[in-house]
């Protein structure tokens, strides 16, 4: 995949590892390692190096902004989400208005579509999903009585996804649009997949469309590398790409902030947890390829999850030519991207263990979805990381130490 986005923000003071001459803190100011520069690490280094720490960011890629980093196409100019569709959204005004110290935001509607049965619908499921679906023309009220009728019966309250979905849209439009998708995207049939996950997605008995409820939905103009190199534009602030920050660095730091995965901290010595990772097959071509930002393939006989089609996610943007991605998901191996905890009974009786081992640790906080084993939305994680960022400055200041979580990874 071309790229000319540059590796970092213009101004960014970086390091790579062949060329960093020395990683010791610096005297006279107190010292701190971030383990990370996605949201979570760069949050918290911009947030404490303007309480006056000195920070150094470790970067094990040869970028910035993790699974959020976007880069121009050398062949198109397209503005391309290198990890797959990143959508802003949150209703938290806090974070709103933090974001927006450092990129303009675009209002953006994401519009999801899906095809099953050799057909196009519109998710998540609404009314005009259910009225195309069963070719009927029902309103609000009648749509909720029918799906109503169609509720496998026996079942209380849902404890797995497959039950989940049978207790509120019956069979037919689980199967439909759930069941083999699901099972594409993580690998284990929904019944044994928490209802956790399907509760993220709402049914809605109107026509609205949009996949988020969220007060504020938008897209950065110059995409989510340039926010987090202004984050990183700071003259406390140095980074080291192509460096990973390990346990035995951190010797010499007042406060180690690590957002890798936690049981890479220790080594993996209980066992790896599970992740599920993401696959991209990238193409070029005229025109318009799909007519939408993201299409899910919902059949079995699809081998891929979705297609994002990346020009769409900047429609102020006017391209001739397009590019879209096909993802295709699997289990995650040792040199592979970790996307999406899978946090099954193994995965939660493993993260224990790992725990309990950080929360002996001192000076180490574990922060982000790699860190504390959560699904997390980029809001989320940057809520958090302006909060672990608040308790460390009020910490210090009354010469206490902060914990292993601000949040508990096994609390959700």
């Amino acid at each position: 995949m071309g790229s000319s986005f540059p590796r970092e923000a213009s101004g960014t003071q970086v390091a790579s590892a062949s060329t960093s001459t020395s990683t010791s803190p610096r005297a006279r100011r107190p010292s701190i390692a971030i383990a990370g520069a996605g949201f979570s690490g760069a949050v918290i280094a911009h947030e404490l190096a303007n309480a006056g720490c000195d920070v150094q960011v470790f970067e094990s890629r040869a970028h910035i902004a993790g699974n959020c980093h976007t880069e121009r196409d050398a062949d198109t100019g397209i503005l391309l989400h290198a990890y797959g569709p990143h959508i802003f959204h949150t209703s938290n005004p806090r974070v709103w208005d933090y974001v927006r110290r450092f990129d303009e935001f675009i209002p953006f509607t994401n519009r999801v579509k899906a095809i099953t049965g050799g057909r196009v619908y519109s998710l998540p499921v609404n009314l005009l999903t259910i009225n195309q679906f069963f070719g009927t023309t029902l309103d609000p009220r009648d749509a909720q009585a029918f799906l109503a009728a169609k509720a496998e019966p026996g079942i209380g309250e849902p404890h797995t996804f497959e039950a989940q979905a049978l207790r509120f849209m019956g069979r037919e439009l689980y199967e439909a649009f759930f069941s083999s998708y699901t099972e594409k995207q993580w690998g284990r049939h929904p019944s044994e997949l928490p209802a956790s996950v399907l509760r993220r997605l709402p049914l809605r008995f109107n026509y609205d469309d949009n996949y988020y409820a969220s007060t504020w939905q938008s897209m950065p103009r110059h995409g989510y590398t340039a926010i987090i190199g202004k984050m990183l534009d700071h003259p406390n602030i140095r980074v080291h790409l192509g460096q990973r920050f390990t346990r035995e660095m951190r010797t010499g730091y007042a406060q180690v902030f690590f957002s890798g995965p936690i049981d890479a901290w220790f080594g993996h010595v209980e066992g790896r947890l599970g992740y599920r990772t993401l696959d991209f097959t990238a193409e070029r071509h005229d025109g318009d390829f799909q007519g939408n930002s993201v299409i899910n393939y919902c059949d079995n006989s699809v081998p891929w999850t979705r297609i994002a089609e990346h020009k769409h996610f900047a429609p102020w943007e006017t391209h001739q030519r397009t590019v879209i991605f096909r993802e295709h998901s699997r289990d995650c191996g040792p040199d592979d991207t970790p996307y999406y905890p899978i946090r099954l009974a193994q995965e939660k009786s493993l993260l224990a263990h790992y725990v309990e081992m950080a929360s002996a640790e001192r000076g180490v906080c574990f922060v982000g979805r790699l860190g504390t084993y959560r699904y997390l939305d980029m809001h989320l994680t940057i809520a958090e990381a302006l909060d672990v960022a608040h308790r460390y400055r009020a910490a210090m200041q009354r010469g206490e130490t902060l914990p292993a979580f601000v949040v508990n990874p096994l609390s959700s």
